[in-house]
Parts: structure tokens; C-alpha cells; sequence
């Protein structure tokens, strides 16, 4: 058996996710449920009392009642899977890139093979996400395990200091542990 056998590979905590997004002083999350980010993400944030969960039925939905907090200075997080993030588009670019709000999204990959970029899938509708996001002008990164956790918080502030929707693609599926 060689050492790369035994070496477990990296994971994502949902806890760290978690950790981040407080860090960026997140209140609000907007979800509709989904596989890749349920037990890890949802689960956990629906029973943390720092965190008040609206849940929707569509992801559209969610736009709306964010570009509302956002008037308030509340922040809020949309929690949505890849094929919501599509659905959702023409709200997406109608409210959030074209009233230039602080909106932030967190995309769930579902489906992402590990240690390949999103534009590298096997899966069409994984590939086109981020090019997708770079022609609306959101910037973005992917987060795959825990050393990527220090680059959610940031995403978070520059959509404040910018005024401008941000994006968080959760590519590794997030442990609830």
C-alpha cells in the first residue's frame, strides 16, 4: 500500500461553511432544499439560531426577498443547487445585476467530480455555470474542501463594498459533520 492509499482525501465541513458565512455576518439564509447541500448546509443552518431560514419554493422566489432585506441592510444568503442558479437566471440578471444589489449566491454543484474544475465536468450543465457567471459579471469561486473555506467571507464582503451580486460554488458535497 503506498502513503497516497492511506491519505484521506479532503473534505468540506458544513461547519466551516457555516463558520464563514457568520463571519460575514449572514442572518438571513434563502433555500430551496437540495441533494448536494441538505445534510451538511441546510440541516444545520435551519436548527442554528443565528441564522433565520426562508425557505422558498422556487428559486426565483428568492431574489426578490433578498433585494428586500437588502433595503434594510439585512444580509442574506441564497442556498440553491446548480439547475436552480439556471432557472433562476433572468431573475438573477434582472434583479441582482441589473439593480446591482449585494446579493450572494451559494451554488451547490450537485454532481461535481473531485479535483475537476466546474468548466472540466463531464456533466453540460456544470460546465456552463461559471462562464455563465463571468458574461452576467458575477464574480465567483469554487469551494471544494476546507482549505477553500477562507475564500467564502471575502466573496460575501465584496458583494457589500462592491453593491454587486457574488457567487460561492460549492463543488465538494458538505459534510454535516
Amino acid at each position: 500500500m503506498s502513503m497516497a492509499d492511506t491519505i484521506a482525501p479532503p473534505k468540506l465541513r458544513g461547519a466551516g461553511v457555516i463558520e464563514e458565512i457568520k463571519r460575514a455576518n449572514i442572518t438571513h439564509v434563502l433555500s430551496v432544499p437540495d441533494q448536494h447541500t441538505s445534510s451538511g448546509l441546510l440541516k444545520p443552518i435551519s436548527q442554528d439560531s443565528d441564522f433565520n431560514l426562508i425557505r422558498v419554493c422556487k428559486e426565483d422566489e428568492c431574489l426578490g426577498i433578498a433585494a428586500g432585506l437588502t433595503y434594510g441592510e439585512i444580509r442574506s444568503l441564497i442556498l440553491i443547487q446548480y439547475t436552480g442558479f439556471l432557472y433562476a437566471l433572468n431573475a438573477i440578471r434582472g434583479v441582482a445585476c441589473e439593480q446591482k444589489l449585494p446579493i450572494c449566491l451559494m451554488i451547490g454543484l450537485l454532481g461535481k467530480e473531485p479535483g475537476v474544475v466546474p468548466t472540466k465536468s463531464s456533466r453540460f450543465g456544470l460546465r456552463i455555470i461559471e462562464p455563465i457567471l463571468d458574461v452576467v459579471g458575477i464574480p465567483h469561486v469554487c469551494i471544494d474542501d476546507d482549505r477553500d473555506l477562507p475564500k467564502i467571507a471575502p466573496m460575501i464582503e465584496l458583494a457589500w463594498r462592491e453593491s454587486k451580486p457574488t457567487a460561492i460554488l460549492i463543488g465538494g458535497r458538505p459534510e454535516a459533520k
